[in-house]
């Protein structure tokens, strides 16, 4: 790896797992954006009725559970990158950490939120020459006021269906809040021994098996408080499963082909026939688990360019493509289409598939021009005294991340 000497820093020197890259997980991450831009273009009934393959198949419509993916990625990626500075001393490195979060996570934000209130702006504007009666952006509400300040503040996600604009964007504000507390629980965790790991995973599961009961099987919970409860547990048993592979990632055959191609069929099985969500999430964590371990042909065959590159726009795929469906709809209530059932099957195709190439060409275009540009310009103006990665190190920094967000192995 080039250039990763501020990362070492954090992560305490060249030990075998922080320099190591961890292959195959940002291709799982581009995997799942994608997956979630079907899902909420054909997985429901909601925006293109017409093209619902529910009733054949839950493969697209169980979409919502990549977001548990993510969670489970990012807090493997976060443990892997910061064990050693977090147990070393959090205080030395809690500041350094929140200003690369940041950096991450708000400028691509801010840029899609200010598209949405500029769109909604104009198209309230041109109701308003065409009917005569002029409407403001609301105080309260979803896409209010209030909206844009509890998106600035991070706080979206505690009451999503009040406080959304992008709305794929409340898994951001809880993944913020998971990164508020990683530093302290982290340091327990890498100290704990094995006995007390495999505890905490019980419990977590525990905790995730009482969210399915409490939601009678139903893990998309998006909308308040209860959104901590689906995630946070997500994000602590990815730090676990960061330590079972480096403490026994070369035992047991994870390594082997047949391994993560068996677990693989079984996720894919499990979501053709509508499995439960939480049996789902546990073949997740799995794979996650055998896909970073597996050097073998599965391995080439995921790091591939296209899948690679997939994975590095993730983030902005996913941030996006609500903007991409707001735009649409839109443009449709402009040319008297009111409702997306009236589209036929082809229409709806048709239309669906110029959605999905405008929300790739855009995820390609704010990757490099915003994500990249201006997570070095807010690092900067934070404060971050160390320098920035180099273009040529970023584009090296092809390893895993999520999150839900597009992490990498190293700083993102």
């Amino acid at each position: 790896m080039a250039n990763h000497s501020h990362e070492r820093r954090l992560s305490g020197g060249s030990s075998e797992t922080s320099d190591r890259q961890l292959p195959s997980l940002t291709p799982l991450r581009g995997i799942a954006a994608l997956w979630v831009v079907l899902y909420h273009c054909c997985g429901t009934a909601q925006f293109f009725p017409n093209l619902d393959i529910t009733p054949h198949s839950y493969l697209i419509s169980k979409g919502y559970l990549a977001v548990d993916i993510f969670f489970v990625l990012s807090g493997f990626v976060m443990a892997h990158v910061y064990r050693r500075a977090f147990s070393e001393g959090v205080g030395e490195h809690y500041r350094g950490f929140l200003v690369a979060r940041i950096a991450r996570l708000y400028p691509l934000h801010v840029f899609i939120l200010s598209l949405f209130v500029v769109t909604a702006t104009a198209s309230q504007f041109l109701t308003g020459l065409a009917t005569g009666s002029f409407e403001s952006i609301p105080l309260t509400g979803p896409r209010s006021w209030g909206a844009i300040i509890a998106n600035i503040l991070m706080l979206q996600g505690l009451a999503a269906a009040r406080l959304s604009w992008n709305y794929p964007a409340w898994s951001i504000s809880v993944e913020f809040i998971a990164y508020l507390a990683l530093p302290f629980a982290l340091p327990a965790i890498a100290r704990a021994p094995n006995a007390v790991r495999l505890v905490l995973g019980a419990i977590l599961f525990a905790v995730l098996a009482w969210l399915a009961a409490l939601t009678k099987g139903d893990l998309d919970q998006w909308d308040g408080p209860i959104t901590l409860v689906r995630c946070m547990p997500e994000f602590l048993v990815g730090t676990l499963l960061y330590f079972a592979f480096r403490d026994h990632g070369h035992r047991f055959g994870l390594n082997s082909d047949l391994a993560v191609l068996a677990v693989l069929a079984a996720t894919l099985i499990c979501l053709h026939v509508g499995a439960p969500d939480l049996l789902i999430v546990s073949l997740f964590a799995a794979l996650v688990l055998l896909a970073v371990n597996n050097t073998g042909a599965f391995a080439r065959l995921a790091n591939t360019g296209p899948l690679i590159w997939l994975g590095e726009i993730s983030y902005s795929l996913y941030l996006i493509h609500g903007f991409i469906q707001f735009a649409t709809s839109k443009g449709l209530s402009a040319f008297g289409i009111q409702h997306r059932a009236a589209l036929s099957s082809g229409e709806s195709l048709a239309l669906m598939m110029l959605m999905l190439a405008l929300c790739i060409f855009c995820a390609s275009a704010t990757y490099s021009g915003i994500e990249i540009v201006w997570r070095r310009h807010l690092r900067a103006l934070l404060g971050d005294s160390q320098k920035a990665p180099s273009a040529r190190a970023l584009r090296s920094q092809r390893t895993a991340g999520v999150i839900l967000v597009g992490t990498r192995s190293r700083r993102r």
